[in-house]
C-alpha cells in the first residue's frame, strides 16, 4: 500500500508496478491539479484538466504500464477516525507493507502509529530539497518514527 500519491509516492509506485509486485493499493485524497504535473509522473494534462483523484489518475497509469498487476484506488484522507478501516479494509485486503508518501508529520505518524499496531512494516521516506531521508519500521523488531522523532516538527507540513 503506498500512502501518498505525489512526488515521492509516484515514483515508488511506478517502479513497483514495472518489478511486478502481484498488487498495489494507492491511497490519496488529492485531485490532480496542472502544478502537480512538472513532479508527479504517472499524471497526464488530461487528469488535471478533469480534476481527477491522484490514486484513480495513477491506477490508471500503472494498469497501462503492466496489465498483469491488480492496481487498486482509495481516494480518502487518512485521519485518526478513519485511517485503521482504510488500510485494513476488507476489499483491499491486509496490505504486506505500508509506503510512506505522504507529505506531512500528522498523517506519517498516523501510518507509523498502524504499522506498529497492527505489525505491518513500514517504509518511510522523505524529501526536502536535496536531501532525503528513509527509514524501514518493523513492529518490536526496529525503532518507530515515534522513537526517533519522539513527536512532530513544530511548523512541519
Amino acid at each position: 500500500m503506498v500512502i501518498g500519491m505525489g512526488a515521492l509516492g509516484c515514483p515508488v509506485a511506478d517502479l513497483l508496478a514495472r518489478a511486478g509486485v502481484g498488487r498495489l493499493t494507492l491511497v490519496d485524497r488529492d485531485l490532480v491539479e496542472m502544478t502537480n504535473l512538472q513532479r508527479q509522473s504517472l499524471y497526464c494534462e488530461d487528469d488535471a484538466r478533469s480534476g481527477r483523484p491522484k490514486a484513480e489518475g495513477a491506477r490508471r497509469r500503472l494498469a497501462a504500464v503492466n496489465s498483469s498487476i491488480t492496481v487498486e484506488a482509495v481516494t480518502a484522507d487518512l485521519e485518526p477516525r478513519s485511517a485503521e478501516a482504510v488500510v485494513l479494509d476488507g476489499a483491499t485486503g491486509r496490505p504486506d507493507v505500508l509506503i510512506d508518501g505522504t507529505d506531512n508529520y500528522g498523517t506519517r505518524f498516523l501510518v507509523n502509529d498502524l504499522s506498529v499496531k497492527h505489525a505491518i512494516p513500514l517504509v518511510y521516506g522523505g524529501a526536502i530539497s536535496t536531501r532525503g531521508v528513509s527509514m524501514t519500521v518493523r513492529s518490536h523488531e526496529t525503532p518507530c518514527l515515534r522513537c526517533v522523532f519522539d513527536q512532530p516538527a513544530r511548523g512541519a507540513g
